[in-house]
């Protein structure tokens, strides 16, 4: 009955009546973002990648501000960074302001000469590791199967984490300027002033969580995300927080049951529940950020996409064209979203063509995504690229040999014809015959 239900909205969403002009086409092609959202929360994929970040979280949360206070001491800004904790943890309630106090002085007592080279060593171990568990999940959300290397990894995790508190430390200040500007010159003479001046306060801590999600959902993943959509998730992603924030602290103050049950550790409860909510909350919408910059994407999910080996085949073919002409012609080269979008295909699928073709020694990808052929297209033959779609794994044990009268003759016809067709043929003859059509 469960399944019913989604195949029927599956049905409406991205049936006929969606593709119309009509208004009703547009509401549904609208609700459909809602829809995948929600869909892949009840799939559980994102909840279990929420799940291990609360870990992760709660193991590098001193490191963390340990480090921010180090690089903003010396600029005497590490002050600074309290009110962001505080507003993380304020859905919590009244223990939120003790558990920013109790951080603070665990981040305080960290001194460089106490924690020496190894501590620091296995600050920055913890560190490092819980950003790429955090990149490997927006990297999941976005489809990215392939990794930063491990020099950019390091090189780009240690700038985010001595240059991330440097400018949120600056956003804070200057909001603060901006305030005392505001209320030096406005607030105290018309009442207007003091309204936008009570209003500016009350919504920087959302522009500011705004801002953050934008910033991570642009950087993070090991692809290019473009501002707009990472802007459209963050926005509903502050929006969302806000509204669940202040709903947990409803929770927190008014369930007597909490504390009945758990006693001392209730406030332990609800850190660990807010963070998973905190979590769950900035996937969503990196995943709506991935589906406004991908709708091909909405229908499928996280559902893996099979094609046939005929569709393997010719899809292979067309990448190979598409990089070859670029090759040849000095166009910018392809990457795997441009493709995407050129051949109205999921990125995935893409990706596995991709993959097989690398693995084949056809392509290589430079580290920024781009495709090159791997040696001049007059070098490879089409038949090497049917092939490629050929050597995946299939599996511990092969399948017996088949002994039937006339299969062995009817399946080697079929392979004498495919690579007679291909027989000699280059990509650049391709491109060729691309070119004269």
């Amino acid at each position: 009955m469960w399944q019913a239900f989604w195949n029927f909205l599956d049905r409406g969403l991205f049936g006929p009546q969606s593709q119309r002009d009509t208004p009703l086409g547009a509401l549904l092609r609208a609700l459909r973002y809602p829809y995948a959202i929600i869909r892949d929360l009840v799939g559980g994929e994102l909840n279990l990648r929420a799940t291990g970040l609360v870990y992760a979280t709660l193991l590098a949360l001193i490191p963390a501000v340990a480090l921010s206070f180090a690089v903003l001491k010396a600029f005497g800004a590490h002050r600074d960074f309290e009110p962001l904790i505080l507003e993380f943890f304020r859905p919590i309630g009244e223990a939120a302001p003790q558990i920013t106090q109790r951080l603070m002085q665990f981040a305080e007592n960290v001194r460089g000469g106490l924690v020496g080279i190894v501590g620091l060593a296995l600050l920055l171990w913890t560190l490092v590791g819980t950003v790429k568990k955090v990149e490997d999940s927006f990297n999941f959300v976005w489809r990215v199967q392939r990794a930063r290397s491990i020099p950019r990894r390091i090189a780009e995790y240690i700038a985010l984490l001595i240059i991330g508190p440097l400018v949120i430390a600056a956003v804070i200040a200057f909001s603060k300027l901006a305030f005392e500007e505001v209320a030096s010159h406005g607030a105290e003479s018309f009442a207007l002033g003091r309204l936008l001046l009570s209003t500016v306060i009350q919504a920087a801590p959302y522009v500011i969580v705004t801002g953050l999600f934008t910033a991570l959902y642009v950087l993070l993943p090991n692809t290019r995300v473009r501002l707009g959509p990472a802007l459209i998730g963050a926005l509903a992603a502050g929006f969302v927080w806000a509204a669940t924030g202040k709903l947990f602290t409803a929770m927190v103050i008014y369930t007597s049951r909490l504390t009945l049950v758990y006693a001392g550790f209730a406030i332990v409860v609800a850190v660990l529940l807010w963070t998973y909510l905190g979590w769950l909350i900035l996937l969503a919408g990196a995943q709506l950020a991935f589906y406004v910059q991908n709708p091909t994407y909405l229908r499928l999910g996280h559902s893996l996409l099979r094609l046939s080996h005929s569709e393997q085949e010719r899809l292979a073919l067309d990448v190979m064209l598409c990089i070859g002409q670029a090759h040849q012609s000095g166009q910018a080269p392809w990457t795997i979203d441009s493709l995407s979008r050129t051949l109205a295909l999921p990125g995935i699928a893409i990706a596995d063509v991709v993959e097989n073709l690398e693995h084949s020694g056809l392509v290589n990808m430079a580290e920024d995504g781009r495709l090159f052929p791997a040696r001049e297209t007059r070098g490879i033959l089409l038949e090497q690229i049917i092939e490629s779609t050929r050597s995946g794994d299939n599996g511990p044990v092969a399948h017996a040999q088949i002994s039937a009268p006339g299969v062995q003759r009817l399946q080697q016809a079929m392979e004498n014809a495919w690579r007679e067709a291909c027989a000699g043929r280059t990509l650049a003859d391709l491109v060729a015959e691309a070119a004269h059509r």
